[in-house]
């Protein structure tokens, strides 16, 4: 099933400030939030669309990436759901708890009272693309070393059998809350539990192999599935692939960096390729037949008689595909006549026949425009 557009989901415009976007989301919380719709599903799944959607759209990088790409800048299927591996609750709840004020319980570790979980940092990786993978689109398996749940105590970061103990300062929540008396009056202020670094938990016994953080080092393969069209420079975001948090937190996500190798022949710029041919003068006067590479092969292109130097020819969708669009730029052929270096005697002599003859004259005419007229009515 295809997104929603954040845009529409926060019901706000593509020009709205970062206060605005804010508030959208404030909005959109409070009215699907849990606590004041026990049971209802529907709600749930809009509480937490709203939350992805905020989560990229107030991030500046992340929402320059989702305006020129669409979902497939940002990812694509990062989530808060669980189908893609996402933030579940609890996670949303700990990284915007401060949105929802005093409505719903408080703080930014758990507005509904839980103990904060913790969330693994974001691993970042460079994969290389050939020209022809960036065309069409591919599926890369990259080995990454990242923190992983330990196996022996599940993630808990206890020893087989020992006690995991509720925190006796602060009661399991993860946060201590204290009241503080200024000139405005009585404030209360929340903060991270010195005692159990907001885990909730004390552990009596930890486990040998994490030395009770519950996340050691490994090496895992990941597939990723990347979008036709992307550039130079960009960054995909593959949810919940990153490092895992301690305790049986939540991972963070792979970014996924993209590099693209020189091709051969073909130059890009943009969505559009450029190739460039030589011809020689006989067949720039008579007219010839070339083959222009292409991503997919070659194509044939036809040289008219009297083709000058500079002239380009156009292929149209021959480039390279948009990210998440049906548009497709075009291969520019420049043609370029080739000019002798080193004539033999008799090669001299037929050329200072020529050279007087009265075809063999520059005699440009205004239909024929110059490059730079051409450059402009190939980019308009």
């Amino acid at each position: 099933m295809s997104k929603r557009d954040y845009y529409e989901i926060l019901e706000v415009s593509k020009s709205a400030s970062a206060d605005e976007i804010k508030k959208a989301y404030r909005k959109m919380a409070i009215k699907y939030h849990p606590d004041k719709n026990p049971g209802d599903k529907a709600s749930e799944e809009k509480f937490k669309e709203a939350a992805e959607a905020y989560e990229v759209l107030s991030d500046a990088n992340k929402k320059q990436r989702y305006d020129q790409y669409g979902h497939a800048g940002v990812g694509g299927n990062q989530g808060f759901g669980g189908n893609a591996g996402g933030f579940n609750m609890e996670d949303i709840f700990s990284q915007f708890g401060d949105i929802f004020g005093g409505h719903f319980g408080g703080g930014g570790g758990g507005g509904r009272g839980g103990r904060r979980v913790n969330r693994g940092s974001n691993l970042r990786v460079k994969v290389k693309l050939t020209l022809e993978e960036v065309a069409n689109g591919v599926e890369k398996k990259i080995k990454v070393n990242k923190y992983v749940s330990c196996k022996p105590c599940n993630g808990s970061g206890a020893k087989d059998g020992s006690a995991i103990n509720t925190c006796s300062t602060c009661r399991g929540s993860g946060q201590v809350t204290r009241m503080t008396q200024t000139i405005l009056g009585a404030m209360q202020t929340s903060s991270t539990c010195p005692s159990c670094g907001g885990a909730g938990q004390s552990i009596t016994d930890k486990c040998t192999s994490c030395h009770g953080d519950g996340i050691v080092k490994d090496e895992e393969v990941i597939s990723i599935n990347i979008p036709a069209g992307v550039a130079e420079g960009m960054q995909l975001s593959v949810g919940g692939r990153g490092n895992m948090g301690a305790r049986n937190g939540v991972a963070g996500d792979l970014i996924v960096v993209i590099e693209e190798t020189e091709h051969e022949m073909l130059k890009r710029d943009g969505l559009h390729l450029y190739y460039d041919h030589y011809i020689s003068y006989a067949d720039a006067a008579l007219g010839t037949q070339i083959e222009v590479p292409t991503i997919d092969g070659k194509a044939k292109v036809k040289i008219e008689p009297g083709t000058q130097s500079g002239k380009v020819l156009r292929l149209k969708a021959k480039g390279l595909p948009e990210v998440n669009s049906y548009s497709r730029g075009d291969i520019l052929v420049n043609i370029n006549v080739w000019t002798p270096q080193h004539l033999t005697k008799d090669e001299k002599k037929m050329m200072e026949d020529l050279r007087t003859a009265d075809n063999f004259k520059p005699n440009p005419s205004r239909k024929d425009k110059g490059f730079f007229e051409r450059m402009k009515e190939y980019f308009e």
